[in-house]
């Protein structure tokens, strides 16, 4: 039952995501108009705003003009839905309300990861406000845990907030080397910005795996594109999407690959 709950409330956040973007790029608002087909620009009825059902329904097309419907928006809304059922195993536990707060937050903070992945795909930029709102948002609830902590941590590690400030300061750094050094033909300025927020999120040392699986996943997914001559090796392509996928595999399998590799080494 827990299950179908996150997966129903991922479709329908995966859905809002989909407007979010749109409007964000748009400048439109965001709560007082109702959706439009971005094509038409009729509105566009209740029930055929339904998330993923309607898509298939519809036929991906436009009830109005026949235009297709992008495939980005049920797939945004089975991926949210993919990912809040792994926050809701990994975190929530309906007899410890003390689990609440943490899904909460993984909620947030994976929407607001998944924004940012689907804007830079589309438009290869970072929107900031989605910055902002992730690095505050973890501020706040590192702060909020380590002051529920006991005071005798072994480890500074063990404190949220000083293990995402090392994360987050190491990774911006390194990043922002980076886009320095290259005039920002390596590197944009904002994925130095976002690695913040990740290392505020995840912390130290998960942030290692997040920049090590991204490089190696965007290196592989550019030399696909190269091989299959859609791109050439000056082509540009957003690296914030490979950060967003690295974050989420060190959010739920940080302790198997860690685990894979130190025996490889022993």
């Amino acid at each position: 039952m827990t299950i179908i709950i996150f997966f129903i409330l991922g479709l329908i956040v995966g859905s809002f995501l989909n407007v979010l973007v749109y409007r964000l790029r748009t400048a439109e608002t965001l709560f007082w108009d109702r959706s439009k087909c971005p094509r038409c620009r009729h509105y566009i009825r209740w029930y055929d705003n339904i998330p993923l059902i309607s898509f298939i329904l519809l036929g991906a097309q436009c009830r109005d003009c026949r235009k297709k419907i992008s495939w980005q928006y049920p797939l945004v809304e089975s991926a949210t839905a993919l990912i809040f059922i792994l926050i809701g195993n990994k975190f929530f536990a309906i007899g410890d309300p003390a689990s609440y707060l943490a899904t909460a937050y993984g909620l947030a903070v994976s929407s607001a990861l998944i924004a940012i992945l689907v804007y830079d795909w589309l438009y290869l930029e970072i929107p900031t406000v989605m910055l902002w709102f992730g690095i505050t948002l973890a501020i706040a609830f590192n702060l909020i845990i380590d002051w529920h902590q006991t005071p005798s941590a072994a480890s500074v590690f063990e404190s949220k907030t000083y293990s995402g400030i090392l994360a987050g300061f190491s990774a911006f750094l390194f990043f922002f080397l980076l886009a320095w050094k290259s005039k920002e033909k390596w590197m944009g300025m904002g994925d130095a910005y976002l690695v913040i927020f990740i290392g505020l999120f995840l912390g130290w040392p998960r942030i290692i795996l997040v920049l090590f699986s991204s490089f190696l996943i965007g290196s592989i997914y550019g030399i696909i594109l190269v091989i299959l001559k859609k791109k050439e090796l000056k082509s540009q392509i957003p690296f914030a999407p490979f950060l967003v996928l690295g974050t989420f595999l060190a959010l739920f399998f940080y302790s198997p690959i860690a685990n894979w590799y130190w025996k490889l080494l022993m």
